[in-house]
């Protein structure tokens, strides 16, 4: 239960909760004026265009992994019980647990260079994960491992992957450097066909899409990008041979250069302080500043290991996740800007008799209370008046998914860094440097921090390959008026394919990626342990069990726009279009989804063991 196997928080950090003091001159016509205008800035054509990587002949080059070199290979052909598409957090648990289940021969196969997905890519200085690591990095209690801080670098996390990966001998059949092409389910043969770009065709009974999210890099389209004489490249794929130095070292290479950095998400806000550092001058181009709440960073307590029981990790994400979803816990574990101010904003206090219109009122006075307080945090940190203006938020917090840093807005006091405030994005981009409001900026090198295509991408497109199913009908064909599933984890007419849940797939959503991702690994690794159990060669979906649950998730709509329509343009809101959503694209229960009911209706069907919902094929004649 949540709150159950309670272990010591971690100290309170320093911003105030929600609630803890008045929404002192709170004009509620002043501020959704003020709101909107802002909006209105950003909402100009063509901020969503951007470069599609794939096939891009200027920018291909930037999904080259700058980490390890391509080792030459002949093509592989093979047959194997699993084929894992993705190795990251998805893709490691998942095979975790389908060796858990018995299972012998799986491969995965990746474009990185080895096991980390996310962690593998992003190594650009100062990357770090914004949820606890204590609940993010998984299989803590089975790696026998405490993460050394609260928020742990992209090494650690990596580290941890890799050794989660060891040990169940994930790494020595994996594919790196592969990306899969064409997958078709052959129905005489009850199995799937995988060709990739290395011309390796490999068989597998189960097929495991774990292509995971913010796995796209986003490079916007700004025009004469191109024509750009210096230096540039992602923070995705960061090149330390131009900065010089490394994630945890002074990047020497950059003494005399001068950078511009465009985007002030999460990977923008991380990157600036070692920038500032290192380089001759920074130029921060910000279309829309982020609300950077305090990370509370620091060295696990010696003491935090002691006294923890069996399931203390799993306690530990239910408490999180109990919070997010607004339910009541007798602690607090976790304790920071994500349990006070985020699951506040979207879980107001409601009180007996309230009408709608005042407990959306109420809303409001809390998230203004809350941006409020990150406004005055500005004026605290940066000591310039005027930069301190540009970088204040003017949305509602809900708006935009929060950054959490402690160096960030101190960059800012650097002599060397200026803020290029320009809400309709880069105008254009010429041999020299980018131009905003006609103002040349002349660089040495331009470091695109603009993130990753949003949560709710197609799976088809962030699975990069074409899946054929039954009757020659692709998932691209089959999805395109909306998913439609069982669990949010398999799909009719795509016999023997799990898909791990993600938002947009009916399944539901959690702040904390990999609880979501653990879940998932469970289910399919004992789903698949069953499956084996009793004889079974192929399953589908039955057509009853997918309407019912597709229908399900529609009732379960909320549409977002009542408030997500005022909001400046983002990927929670469509770019500010929300009332595109497609409801099928919602969750298990409203809003974000029922994360408790969805793992007990998981568990109850395991333990069942009947496989309701699919039609289920026994073939003798398979091997």
């Amino acid at each position: 239960m949540p709150g159950s196997n309670e272990i010591p928080p971690s100290s309170p950090g320093s911003e105030p909760r929600a609630g803890s003091a008045g929404a002192a001159g709170y004009d509620p016509g002043a501020v959704r004026a003020k709101y909107l205008a802002e909006r209105e800035k950003r909402m100009v054509p063509g901020r969503t265009d951007i470069r599609d990587l794939r096939t891009d002949e200027h920018f291909a080059r930037y999904r080259e992994d700058p980490f390890r070199p391509v080792v030459p290979r002949d093509p592989v052909a093979d047959e194997v019980d699993v084929v894992i598409v993705g190795g990251g957090i998805a893709g490691v648990v998942a095979g975790a647990q389908l060796r858990k289940a018995g299972v012998e021969r799986i491969r995965i196969i990746d474009g990185a260079g080895g096991i980390g997905g996310t962690w593998y890519w992003n190594r650009y200085p100062g990357v770090m994960c914004d949820v606890e690591s204590y609940t993010y990095i998984p299989m803590l209690e089975e790696l026998d491992y405490i993460p050394s801080r609260r928020y742990a670098f992209g090494d650690e996390i990596l580290g941890c992957l890799e050794r989660i990966a060891d040990r169940f001998d994930l790494v020595s059949d994996a594919l790196f450097h592969t990306e899969v092409t064409r997958t078709v389910w052959n129905e005489d043969a009850a199995h799937w066909r995988i060709r990739t770009n290395r011309g390796d065709e490999v068989t597998c009974r189960w097929y495991v899409l774990a292509v995971g999210i913010l796995n796209l890099l986003k490079l916007p389209a700004i025009p004469g990008m191109e024509d750009f004489a210096g230096h540039s490249f992602h923070t995705g794929r960061w090149d330390y041979d131009y900065t010089g130095g490394g994630a945890h070292e002074p990047l020497t290479g950059l003494a005399d250069k001068s950078v511009a950095l465009i985007g002030v998400g999460a990977s923008g806000i991380q990157c600036l302080p070692p920038l500032a550092e290192a380089a001759k001058h920074v130029f921060v181009f910000q279309r829309t500043p982020s609300a950077v709440g305090v990370r509370g960073n620091r060295p696990t307590d010696p003491d935090f290991a002691r006294g923890l029981q069996p399931g203390w990790q799993r306690a530990r994400m239910d408490n999180f996740q109990a919070i997010m979803l607004g339910r009541p816990v007798e602690v607090d574990q976790v304790d920071d800007g994500w349990t006070h101010h985020w699951a506040a904003v979207h879980h107001p206090p409601r009180r007996k008799g309230m009408t709608r219109e005042e407990y959306l009122r109420s809303g409001e006075e809390v998230d203004y209370e809350i941006m409020e307080a990150h406004r005055r945090r500005i004026e605290e940190l940066v000591a310039d008046p005027a930069k301190a203006e540009v970088l204040k938020p003017h949305y509602r917090y809900l708006c935009k998914r929060p950054c959490f840093h402690d160096e960030y807005l101190q960059a800012f006091n650097h002599a060397n860094v200026t803020v290029v405030d320009c809400p309709a994005g880069v105008e254009r981009i010429t041999r020299r440097g980018p131009v905003v409001h006609g103002d040349q900026y002349e660089v040495d090198c331009i470091i695109y921090g603009t993130g990753f295509e949003p949560e709710l991408t197609p799976l088809p497109r962030r699975a990069g390959h074409e899946i054929v199913g039954r009757g020659g009908v692709t998932l691209a064909e089959r999805w395109a008026d909306g998913p439609t599933s069982l669990f949010g984890m398999m799909s009719r007419g795509f016999p023997n394919m799990f898909v791990m849940p993600a938002p947009g797939q009916q399944a539901v959503v959690t702040v904390n990626y990999t609880q979501g991702a653990v879940l998932g690994a469970d289910f399919i690794g004992r789903a698949v342990g069953l499956l084996e159990q009793q004889g079974v060669d192929v399953f589908d979906v039955s057509q009853e069990a997918e309407e019912a649950w597709t229908q399900k998730v529609i009732e379960s709509f909320v549409d977002p726009s009542i408030v997500m329509s005022a909001c400046t343009p983002s990927r929670l809101n469509n770019e500010g279009h929300p009332e595109t959503i497609n409801p099928r694209s919602g969750n298990y229960g409203r809003g974000f989804g029922d994360w408790f009911a969805y793992r007990e209706l998981l568990e109850r069907w395991l333990e069942a063991g009947s496989f309701e919902g699919l039609d289920i094929e026994v073939r003798s004649t398979l091997s």
